[in-house]
């Protein structure tokens, strides 16, 4: 979920209030792609997460284009309108899903190759959807990274100077929406993987936005290896104070912990170099 809020907030400067509520649309498409295939197509239920993977990315992908076409595009260099405009449609949403899906949570099937635990040492066992996360995590940072050292130069260039981008060729309303989209996408993907973790309800995705927020400034809004070292380093910062202390009381520990650095940092850890 941080690496979509990474390309929409860091490489794009929007402020994305209904990045949750795109990952709840990829959760409930999971769920939507696994009733199918448990009702018409049970013979290959085990394939069917990869193909509510794919379904939910283009879903997402497809909704995002439509948000940046009809609402964003409006409000570029609005940071203020943008969160505002952001934070109703992630209240749309929300009752969308509820008049759609319900006001209760929904659980999803998964097939059984992910399910179970690998026992790495003695007293030491390893989930099988949390290495299939992990995996799923390096392989879309990989793709991303890859394509913004190709192509990122055009994001760049167009948020830091649309007419002058526009100027020297490139297509800036074409790079807008690719990149919300690709961003959206991603949340997507993290909503098919926040179904193995946890139930889908229509305002889930709330729960986590002012963490991944966290988790994108922390790294370096700018920087996706940033983001991911960010989002590694405080999951395991609180999951290792859960240990000693209650859930609550790691959670505002860790807080504490990232505002100092901020406070130090406040251009986040891993910022890109820029000169002056």
């Amino acid at each position: 979920m941080s690496l979509g809020l990474a390309i929409i907030f860091g490489q794009m400067g929007v402020i994305n209030m209904a990045h949750g509520e795109f990952m709840i649309l990829g959760a409930y498409v999971t769920w939507l792609t696994g009733k199918f295939f448990s009702a018409y197509l049970p013979s290959i239920f085990g394939i069917y997460f990869f193909v509510a993977i794919a379904l939910a990315f283009l879903c997402t992908a497809l909704l995002g284009t439509l948000v940046e076409k009809i609402l964003i595009r409006h409000l570029y260099k609005r940071p203020l309108d943008t969160l505002l405009a952001t934070w109703g449609l992630s209240l749309i949403l929300q009752q969308c899903y509820r008049s759609l899906f319900g006001p209760r949570e929904v659980g999803v099937d998964l097939p059984s190759w992910l399910m179970g635990s690998y026992q790495f040492a003695d007293n030491i066992d390893i989930p099988v959807n949390g290495v299939f996360v992990l995996l799923l995590t390096v392989v879309i940072t990989a793709f991303t990274a890859d394509l913004f050292l190709r192509r990122g130069i055009k994001v760049r260039a167009v948020v830091l100077n649309r007419q002058m981008a526009s100027a020297v060729g490139i297509n800036t309303a074409q790079v807008d929406s690719r990149t919300f989209a690709l961003g959206c996408g991603i949340a997507g993907i993290a909503g098919s993987a926040f179904t193995m973790i946890g139930s889908t309800g229509p305002t889930a995705g709330q729960q986590y936005i002012v963490d991944t927020f966290l988790v994108v400034v922390f790294g370096g809004a700018q920087s996706l290896l940033g983001t991911l070292a960010s989002a590694f380093a405080i999951s395991q910062s609180q999951s290792t104070l859960e240990f000693f202390l209650s859930g609550s009381m790691a959670k505002v520990i860790t807080l504490l912990i990232v505002v100092g650095i901020l406070l130090l940092r406040p251009q986040g850890l891993f910022a890109n170099r820029v000169r002056r």
